[in-house]
């Protein structure tokens, strides 16, 4: 049988939940219960972690949100950046850390990354646009989105990266697509 080969599911909540895949080129093991789907990925390195944000890009529609979770280092601007090509942007892609917020609109669909480290409360979050992008023609992409958990629109995807060790990461998403 093809396609990548994955380790057996995680049991969580009384049923499997979760698998790991460990393919270099993307993951197709995902659960889904209900409307509820989560995939993770392990990625060995920089370039692998911008390969599946490109595949993952391939499923996402303008007025999508893609609410991001990682430390610091986590890899959560290398997936902003395979996001981008893989939305056919040409724009260069960087940390949004001092502008809190980088367009890319180079392209196919516009993606608008967000920084959110630093934002403490509605006003700053107000400051920034964000709720104007919400009823854009693109993808939001946000950094530290769990400093604005109570305004992120229903049905937005969560990213969480975790590092693993120097080289590898651990991608969980969980959406209705994914």
């Amino acid at each position: 049988m093809g396609g990548p080969r994955c380790w057996p599911p995680i049991w969580a909540w009384g049923w499997p939940c979760r698998y790991i895949c460990t393919a270099t080129s993307g993951c197709s093991a995902r659960k889904r219960k209900g409307a509820f789907v989560l995939t993770e990925y392990l990625s060995h390195s920089t370039q692998e972690t911008e390969q599946f944000a490109r595949e993952v890009a391939a499923r996402l529609r303008p007025g999508d949100v893609i609410a991001c979770r990682g430390g610091m280092g986590a890899g959560k601007t290398a997936f902003a950046r395979g996001l981008a090509a893989g939305l056919g942007l040409r724009d260069r892609v960087s940390s949004p850390t001092f502008a809190l917020v980088q367009e890319y609109t180079h392209g196919n669909i516009p993606l608008y990354h967000f920084d959110m480290y630093r934002i403490d409360g509605f006003d700053a979050l107000y400051s920034t646009g964000f709720f104007d992008y919400l009823e854009g023609d693109g993808v939001l992409y946000i950094e530290w989105s769990e400093n604005i958990q109570g305004a992120l629109p229903p049905g937005a995807i969560t990213l969480t990266i975790q590092r693993v060790d120097e080289d590898t990461r651990k991608i969980t998403i969980e959406g209705d697509r994914f």
